[in-house]
């Protein structure tokens, strides 16, 4: 049983996994935790499978000794895609990953026609083949890697003013699409993308449904913690690694998610 203090880590590429703790807090108040972000590998999904695959579970094995979680949230769709397995077989605790919500996606569309934006490593991974086999195999699916959107939701986050189209552009092929016009589902395979839901429903309608996956995931970080005893020693933090720039601008959206220092890693 692991120590009343022993903490969550939440661990993504950037702001992007925040999305992931807001649901965890709702859930977990009195969970300890710790919010990790590689700003220094930001973005992966531009990145090979091989590169995102050693700096992933190298980090996490030098976090976890260093943190001794309890539990470790990979908040991440392509981090956990590529890395999530072999993370588990090197790390002796509950790994939670975050995988492109189609199945709920599916279970809702009612024109079978779903969009799933995502990264491109993320949108080409065997994994989201077998989600699409199992759960959306009568159903359209349809891939858009939207890698700029990143970036775009990382400035939001700290208060920059975004472009006029910006989002738009980054998912004009996906708007444009000739099936398109049925497409009322989709799924934003990025943590990052639910930072810009006003955005991404201003081009795509307000009938369009979004989906991501925040909330089971909070619901299986719960299950796996049941019974648990958690006591908060001292104030949750947030851990960046790249400079000390990276955090500058974050620290209000860090404060409201009960982050009140962050320390470079």
């Amino acid at each position: 049983m692991a120590e009343p203090s022993a903490p969550l880590l939440i661990f993504d590429s950037g702001v992007g996994g925040l999305t992931i703790l807001a649901e965890v807090r709702r859930l977990l108040p009195d969970a300890p935790v710790i919010y990790a972000a590689d700003f220094a590998g930001l973005p992966y999904g531009t990145k090979s499978e091989a590169e995102v695959a050693a700096r992933v579970c190298g980090l996490l094995g030098r976090m976890a000794e260093r943190y001794q979680p309890r539990l470790i949230c990979i908040a991440c769709n392509t981090a956990s895609t590529i890395a999530l397995g072999m993370v588990r077989d090197v790390l002796a605790i509950p790994i939670v990953g975050t995988v492109p919500a189609i199945k709920p996606a599916a279970l809702g569309t009612q024109t079978g026609v779903i969009g799933l934006l995502g990264t491109g490593a993320t949108v080409r991974q065997p994994y989201v083949d077998r989600l699409e086999t199992e759960f959306a195999q009568d159903k359209r699916l349809i891939r858009h890697a939207a890698d700029a959107l990143v970036p775009l939701a990382e400035a939001k986050m700290r208060g920059e003013a975004l472009a006029d189209g910006a989002v738009a552009q980054a998912v004009a092929a996906l708007r444009d699409h000739p099936q398109a016009a049925d497409l009322d589902t989709l799924v934003l395979a990025c943590t990052h993308f639910p930072l810009l839901a006003d955005e991404l429903r201003a081009v795509f309608g307000q009938h369009v449904r979004l989906v991501d996956g925040a909330d089971g995931i909070a619901r299986r970080i719960a299950s796996l913690t049941q019974g648990q005893a958690f006591a908060r020693e001292r104030g949750d933090f947030a851990v960046a690694t790249g400079s000390t720039q990276s955090l500058s601008g974050l620290t209000p959206i860090l404060e409201r998610h009960g982050l009140m220092r962050a320390t470079q890693f």
